[in-house]
């Protein structure tokens, strides 16, 4: 029996997905989830969910689906532990610390890889597989034929996104927002810099639109072809998405799964009908209906892009004009009603709205987005005022401000009231995670004759053969290459005669690893292996399997999330000799993770255009542009190719001035890396001379080399010492005067 699988962001959409005949939710807890801007559920919440739901035979599954620090792991180990003992029916997981430390000490915990984890071929789930994962989320950049390939090589239990929200980069491969503010999608904080609205230079001029901002994934007309495909679980994204939202997406796809053999085109209408009224965005089935590869990568832009439609979800309501208190009366009403919960009290203001052609009313659930793209919440109207000459204040959460925007989810009249999935006395739950310490891991060093096949000194990435020989000029060097169209054909035909030993060339494959190429790579990952290539940096679990039982050495690329030493012993098991830092990670966090013993198999990035985010498919041919610049001015580059499309920044991350630093640190690799990008010999020349001084590169991101990810309680910290240090100083000036005048 196939599992229909729904979000639950709060109560509200856990009682809307049971009462529609959901089989399962999934929910996440105040941390380590990728939606840490919903509302998520209080420890005695979810004690209380776990008990509702595995009384009418309803699976729940948590989201453990973001990367880990290492100053965060001994916090992770109480989690893990807290979580083995409540004993959910499974763990959404992204990090390999997870699934390290549920090898070791949690061996009961159920794990489900996150579609995070970018799986999109057999080779990963049986890799996944052999580590002891139950169920895999495969990447929602899939088509039909794809998963079909999969689940016949595999038998392993599937779960496939088939309505909601869309990412447009491709699964867990985003670092667009962690680069604007170190608010990281891997860390549950993305702020959806896709769906802005962008400025291009064309032909002839100007042109704005909403670039990047995907479509809503509606699969319900595939669901009888994805059931004979053998999918396992059917899931629905949506746990920032209001409690009406989720109950209608659940009926409709409740009553297809339901009906379908009865009446397939009837049962497909009805379900259609009912998702007319969701109020999301635009539709899309995305990579379903190619016939081919090539296709989809040629055409799938058009399905899945709308630069006409605004980011937010919803009927456009207005902007917050005015803002004012709400009645107290209002507040304490609503605080009463509510849920016993270990949540403060909700903090309510009233707002008046510009701009949009509806006026909600109470009952209806709205969404409000900030100006900056944080802070989005669904909230639902419990009072409207009429002012004499017209003007109308609704209720909206505190905290937001005049210039944010507003939208439309559901009006009352399509709401349902549903029955309480869980008890209103919660007394009785009061488990929480432990005060444990976490175990010390021995990282044993990696042993030297391993070593040897990466040598210290500096390593240059490059996109095409011709960059082969420009960087040559960074002598002693050891070339990183690309595996794209262009340079796959020329390794595999000869073409080029390589300015040294095939032994001295690493081969970077691409993170993404689709089912439909994954046959075709591990043919030609044999052919460079016989030809004599032996190093690759591999950036997919598949690439991992591929290359398990050869005779080859590997490094984990940028792409195989390395935040912690509880995942670099992960990815240890798997044969891995040495690792790339990952584009996101800080000076902090590297230290920490890597002991100074191990710090040799270590390669640190200091220059590189980064990909923001990579798209599966070719631009579409209007998309005439290559700049765009956001409303900040801030300027980025596109580059659209035949092995899919990337986001870069126009200015380079580069701390090339600190390489001695981090080498007498012990970090003796560091990688320039010029992918996607053409390399001259005026950049070489800077980049030495940058080097060797220790100055820096004018305009230049640091990323989040410094400062590390996006932490609200640092930030606080900051401010109050900064506040602090100001009065310092402004005491220490009026202490200093009257000296002064004393003296004369």
């Amino acid at each position: 029996m196939v599992e229909l699988l729904a979000p639950a962001g709060n109560m509200e959409s856990l009682d809307a997905a049971i009462g529609e005949g959901a089989d399962a939710v999934y929910l996440g807890l105040k941390s380590f989830n990728a939606r840490l801007r919903t509302t998520n559920f209080a420890w005695n919440q979810f004690g209380a969910t776990i008990d509702a739901l595995h009384k009418q035979n309803k699976k729940i599954y948590v989201t453990v689906n973001t990367v880990c620090e290492e100053r965060e792991t001994e916090r992770l180990y109480r989690f893990l532990s807290y979580l083995n003992e409540m004993k959910p029916d499974g763990l959404i997981v992204q990090d390999y610390a997870v699934m390290r430390l549920a090898q070791e000490f949690f061996p009961n915990l159920e794990l489900h890889a996150s579609t995070q984890m970018n799986v999109e071929s057999a080779h990963g789930v049986r890799l996944l597989q052999n580590a002891g994962v139950k169920r895999v989320v495969l990447a929602r950049e899939l088509g039909l034929d794809e998963i079909r390939k999969i689940k016949n090589e595999t038998g392993a239990d599937l779960e496939v996104f088939v309505h909601g929200a869309l990412c447009v980069s491709e699964s867990g491969l985003c670092l667009f927002s962690s680069f604007l503010g170190g608010k990281s999608a891997n860390r549950g904080m993305c702020a959806q810099a896709c769906r802005r609205y962008y400025t291009a230079e064309v032909p002839g001029g100007i042109k704005q639109g909403y670039y990047f901002s995907p479509c809503d994934l509606q699969l319900i007309e595939q669901i009888p072809d994805l059931i004979e495909a053998g999918v396992n679980s059917f899931k629905i994204e949506g746990r920032m998405k209001s409690a009406e939202y989720v109950g209608s997406v659940v009926a409709a796809y409740r009553y297809v799964i339901d009906h379908y053999k009865e009446d397939k085109k009837g049962a497909i209408a009805a379900g259609k009908r009912m998702l007319a009224s969701d109020f999301a965005r635009s539709k899309t089935s995305y990579w379903y209906g190619f016939n081919s590869l090539e296709e989809g990568i040629d055409n799938a832009a058009t399905k899945i892009l709308n630069p006409d439609q605004a980011g937010g979800t919803g009927i456009y309501l207005g902007k917050i004009a005015s803002l004012k208190p709400a009645p107290k009366e209002l507040v304490e009403a609503i605080n009463q009603s509510r849920v016993p919960t270990d949540e403060p009290p909700l903090r309510l203001q009233m707002a008046n709205l510009k701009g949009g052609s509806y006026d909600p009313d109470p009952g209806d659930s709205i969404r409000i987005h900030k100006k900056d793209d944080t802070g989005r919440v669904s909230h639902k109207i419990r009072s409207v005022e009429v002012e004499d000459d017209g003007k109308r204040w609704i209720d909206i959460p505190a905290g937001y401000s005049v210039g944010d925007s507003v939208y439309l989810l559901q009006i009352k009249s399509s709401s349902k009231r549903y029955s309480r999935v869980v008890t209103a006395d919660l007394s009785k739950y009061r488990k929480q995670p432990k005060d444990e310490l976490l175990p010390i891991l021995d990282l044993t060093p990696v042993a030297q004759k391993e070593l040897q096949y990466f040598p210290d000194g500096v390593y240059v990435q490059v996109s095409s053969i011709a960059d082969v020989f420009i960087v040559q000029g960074l002598n002693p060097v050891r070339v990183i290459l690309e595996y794209n169209s262009e340079t796959s054909y020329d390794l595999l035909n000869h073409k080029t005669v390589l300015p040294f030993s095939k032994k001295q060339l690493y081969i970077s494959l691409d993170p993404f690893c689709s089912a439909l190429q994954e046959d075709k790579l591990k043919e030609e990952l044999s052919t460079l292996i016989d030809d004599g290539y032996t190093n690759f940096v591999v950036n997919n679990l598949a690439h991992i399997q591929m290359l398990k039982k050869k005779n080859v050495n590997m490094i984990a690329g940028p792409y195989l999330y390395t935040f912690n030493r509880w995942a670099v012993s992960w990815l240890e098991n798997q044969n891995i000799g040495a690792f790339i830092m990952p584009y996101e990670n800080s000076r902090r966090n590297l230290e920490s993770t890597y002991d100074e013993s191990v710090r040799s198999r270590v390669l640190v990035p200091v220059f590189a255009y980064p990909a923001l985010f990579r798209m599966r498919f070719k631009l579409p041919s209007d998309y005439d542009f290559t700049y765009f610049e956001d409303k900040e001015e801030t300027v980025f580059k596109v580059n659209s190719t035949p092995d899919g499309s990337f986001v870069m920044p126009e200015q380079p991350f580069s701390i090339l001035d600190k390489v001695n630093f981090i080498t007498s640190s012990g970090f003796k690799k560091v990688l320039i890396d010029f992918s996607k990008t053409k390399v001259t010999r005026s950049q070489i020349k800077a980049i030495t001379t940058s080097m060797a001084k220790s100055q820096p590169l004018p305009d230049v991101s640091r990323f989040n080399w410094k400062d590390g990810f996006y932490n609200p309680q640092q930030l606080e910290e900051y401010k109050a010492a900064a506040e602090r240090a100001a009065i310092k100083k402004s005491s220490s000036q009026r202490t200093y005067r009257p000296n002064r005048s004393k003296k004369k």
